[in-house]
């Protein structure tokens, strides 16, 4: 059997991929970068909670610019980025938006 053409491969992962994102969707199911966003959220606050907060978000800081220092990003910008959010974050609001598609249509209109 000849091997696929690009063009057919691509269509065909296209298809497969909309059916994972669909079916993610149905179940309800959080991505990676949802989750990712989540923690680190929960991270920067409970660190801004504490007593030494300064203290405990530069250590966070810290071990998230060193990592992504180790994977070749800038580490005045992973400084920045971090603070950004940091920043973000102390407001004390929840800072996500609904995801109004997960939800059911009374819950969503009561938003």
């Amino acid at each position: 059997m000849p091997r696929k053409s690009k063009k057919q491969r691509n269509a065909e992962q296209l298809a497969r991929q909309q059916r994972v994102r669909d079916n993610a969707k149905t179940k309800r199911r959080p991505s990676r970068d949802d989750l990712a966003r989540v923690l680190l959220w929960q991270m920067i606050t409970a660190a801004q909670r504490r007593e030494d907060a300064r203290a405990a978000l530069d250590k966070l800081s810290e071990a998230i610019v060193e990592e992504l220092e180790r994977q070749g990003f800038d580490v005045r910008e992973s400084e920045d980025v971090f603070e950004d959010l940091a920043d973000r974050y102390s407001g004390g609001l929840f800072p996500f938006r609904p995801k109004r598609h997960l939800m059911s249509h009374s819950t969503a209109s009561e938003l």
